[in-house]
């Protein structure tokens, strides 16, 4: 199946960016960036950074909305999308990719909001100390997200928390065999592992071939890393403005993970979670995910963008 499959019409199809650029990671790993909205400086500019089997195209309702009066910047995380494999696969590597988006598409002392969904929360988490993340980030929104223990909390295989559990979910998310096709069976297994029960029809089926164009090694290789994870030193870094969402029938990031980003955080400013919604919080809340962008980018962002402005007339 080819990698970049998703749909190609309808609200869950991804716009058309106004510009796309490579980005060269700390390693030489390329990045595929895509910019979207008004080419103005004085626009305020988002980052969006998508999860483990997913890409830009994740973000399609988000992109259409903002892009309005917002620069919109989407990657794809090395491996998925139009970004290459990588020998390097981990946190440090999710790193090293956000540091050359930032500094691929702000001017020096530019700053932008920056949304992670899933892995791309962790990758904020993971470039916390990042002198780019730290010169160049105002806020952060996080969705459906976790710190560490994502193997050990995952309710996605319906038995009781415990080793037994543990060892039968590392083993579905670490499967290695092809997803192939998007079939009705496909479609109701993604459903049940990633979104919750009210879905609409068209979700799940914009989910379905962004998460069945990921390749399979490339599914498997990041899903180890994910079984490893220990960002909790990176959430206590996240020293600007953070806002948490997530839903309550996550079954991926169960929302225990939010509760605890939003204690560890030293500044969270909110904790929202979303009742009967699951993990693909953008693609299924879209109003609210937006609605959250949209209100950090106005409140820390905004004042910032005119006064880098001012300083460069």
């Amino acid at each position: 199946m080819s990698r970049l499959a998703h749909l190609a019409s309808g609200p869950y199809a991804p716009p058309a960016p106004t510009r796309v650029l490579t980005a060269t990671s700390a390693d030489g790993a390329r990045v595929h960036v895509e910019v979207h909205g008004p080419d103005d400086p004085a626009a305020p500019t988002v980052v969006l950074s998508h999860g483990w089997t997913c890409s830009t195209a994740f973000w399609a309702a988000q992109i259409r909305a903002l892009s309005a009066d917002h620069r919109v910047v989407a990657y794809d995380q090395r491996g998925h999308g139009r970004s290459p494999s990588s020998p390097a696969c981990g946190t440090e590597a999710l790193a090293d990719d956000l540091e050359a988006v930032l500094e691929a598409v702000l001017a020096p002392g530019e700053r932008a909001v920056v949304a992670g969904h899933s892995m791309g929360g962790m990758t904020v988490m993971a470039a916390a100390a990042r002198p780019k993340v730290r010169e160049h980030v105002a806020a952060v929104l996080l969705c459906s997200t976790g710190s560490s223990r994502l193997v050990a909390s995952s309710t996605v295989v319906p038995l009781r928390e415990g080793r037994v559990r543990t060892w039968l979910t590392r083993r579905v998310l670490g499967s290695r065999a092809p997803l192939g096709p998007v079939t009705p069976l496909a479609r109701r297994i993604l459903k049940y592992g990633t979104m919750g029960p009210g879905s609409a029809p068209g979700m799940v089926e914009a989910c379905a071939h962004i998460v069945h164009a990921c390749p399979r090694r490339v599914r498997h290789a990041w899903s180890e890393v994910l079984d490893l994870l220990d960002l909790d030193h990176g959430v206590r870094e996240l020293r600007m403005p953070v806002e948490v969402v997530a839903g309550t029938a996550d079954r991926l990031t169960p929302p225990v993970h939010a509760r605890a980003l939003a204690a560890a955080l030293p500044h969270c400013v909110g904790l929202t979670e979303l009742p009967g919604v699951g993990h693909m919080t953008p693609i299924e809340a879209p109003e609210v995910v937006t609605g959250k962008i949209r209100d950090l980018a106005a409140t820390y962002l905004i004042t910032d963008t005119a006064a880098h402005v001012e300083e460069s007339a």
